[in-house]
């Protein structure tokens, strides 16, 4: 099989227990044994050669390949004897992508073989594999799937708390200033709160799980940090949840001052339209051409009309106050 860099095969390593691996490739996946040791492979399944490996060299159950070609798997962690289906869903973390199109991460992990699959790059397994290369990785299968559901929480905590930040920061523009883009701003982060949620509750599920089952490759290290790592991601969903909430109310609070300020324009104009809808009247009834309008030839008249104005003004808003039309702020 091509090992390319369009090859399925972005890694294969033979673990040494220690941290480091050999690098392998088709050839050398293909004479692997498990008396040899552990066996990491990690590929891109939508490539050819790692498709042609999966049916007729991998010698997986169809059952569970096809769980693990699944377009749109939901995360889950099933045991099977010895053996563990894992999917998970990790942060789009690749340039030019939203975080909240979360990528798929699925593994098939013996006592002495892990197969990781993914389509989109994963940054998740670029690190470990980079720390395998470096010495510094996983000793064994229990420690890279601890690892790898360690390092996807991680990323997604961050995720959320990011998310809190931008809602808290809206939040505070709310209580100081109005303006019109927060309402759009605030529904964007509510729809990748949605989003996300719906990849990460049924994560905490499969977590959940994972730390119960029992495994022979699982030593109770690992069922403990598994464990923790399920308790944080639980938190997480509540986060989330209050995130998602926070942004709803701000949105809430934002139409009601816009709504409030709206009101208070509309009642400033009809407090002015009712003072001036009197003075507009006797003014249209004075100016118009007939004969027979009182005073026209005094020159007193019009002061005389401007002091009946005054007064009747002055009239209007004493009976505004006295109802409570009129308020000091």
């Amino acid at each position: 099989m091509s090992t390319t860099s369009e090859s399925g095969l972005l890694q294969a390593f033979l673990l040494d227990g220690k941290g480091g691996a050999t690098r392998l490739d088709w050839a050398g996946v293909a004479a692997w044994s498990p008396n040899d040791g552990v066996l990491w492979v990690n590929l891109d399944y939508s490539a050819p050669d790692a498709a042609r490996w999966l049916e007729h060299d991998a010698k997986l159950d169809p059952l569970v390949r096809d769980a693990l070609l699944d377009a749109d798997p939901r995360p889950r962690a099933t045991a099977h004897a010895e053996e563990l289906l894992l999917i998970v869903r990790g942060i789009n973390m690749n340039q030019g992508s939203a975080p909240e199109d979360m990528i798929s991460v699925r593994a098939w992990i013996e006592p002495r073989r892990i197969i990781t699959m993914r389509h989109r790059v994963s940054r998740t397994l670029k690190q470990l594999a980079a720390e395998v290369d470096a010495g510094k990785g996983p000793s064994s299968a229990g420690g890279l799937a601890v690892e790898l559901v360690e390092r996807i929480v991680e990323n997604v905590v961050a995720r959320v708390d990011n998310l809190g930040d931008e809602i808290a920061a809206c939040e505070d523009q709310v209580l100081t200033e109005t303006r019109a883009d927060l309402r759009g701003k605030l529904a964007d982060l509510r729809r990748r709160a949605i989003a996300l949620r719906r990849f990460l509750a049924p994560q905490r599920e499969a977590l959940g799980k994972l730390a119960q089952i029992a495994l022979p490759w699982l030593d109770d290290n690992h069922h403990q940090r598994v464990a923790e790592t399920a308790d944080r991601m639980t938190r997480t969903i509540e986060e989330l949840d209050a995130a998602r909430d926070r942004a709803a109310v701000t949105q809430e609070e934002l139409t009601s001052r816009q709504s409030e300020t709206t009101n208070q324009r509309l009642y400033v104009l009809s407090i002015i339209t009712a003072v001036f809808l009197p003075l507009g009247f006797v003014c249209s009834l004075l100016g118009v051409n007939v004969g027979g309008v009182p005073l026209q030839s005094k020159e007193w008249a019009f002061w005389a009309l401007i002091g009946v104005f005054v007064v009747g003004v002055a009239i209007q808003l004493w009976i505004f106050k006295r109802r409570g039309w009129i308020k000091k702020d």
